[in-house]
């Protein structure tokens, strides 16, 4: 698949699997919703019951920006089974209120409108998109 495609399908995508590099260098995988605008992804810390806003994935991030998103579709028809991966780095923006990535989620997702997220902005800058596509 070409670029365009893979960032169309991965935007198709309402949630993303994030894996972030644990200071012991295991992986830290986690689902979030996110925003996709051009080759950056925006996903924030959100009024959903948690019960810390000082995340793992974020501590992870700070200390190693390497990380990886993943998007899938499965089918029981497995001709129409498909998955984009963005591989990047990030960056936590401590106080997103004004910040471009905010407004991209709050276009996204209706939940986000009553309530926008003030967490912490989670902001990836994506270096290389691949996927595959069932050819069968």
């Amino acid at each position: 698949m070409e670029t365009p495609e893979l960032r169309r399908r991965f935007a198709s995508s309402p949630v993303a699997r994030l894996s972030t590099v644990r200071p012991d260098g295991g992986p830290h995988v986690v689902p979030l919703v996110f925003a996709l605008v051009g080759d950056t992804v925006f996903s924030a810390v959100d009024a959903k019951p948690k019960r810390s806003t000082n995340l793992q994935r974020l501590a992870n991030v700070r200390a190693d920006a390497r990380c990886a998103l993943l998007v899938d579709h499965y089918d029981d028809d497995w001709r129409r089974l498909w998955w984009v991966r963005a591989d990047g780095t990030a960056e936590v923006v401590d106080d997103p209120a004004a910040h471009p990535g905010i407004r991209a989620l709050v276009q996204r997702f209706p939940q986000y409108r009553d309530e926008p997220p003030s967490g912490p902005l989670l902001v990836v800058t994506v270096h290389r998109w691949s996927g595959w596509a069932s050819t069968v």
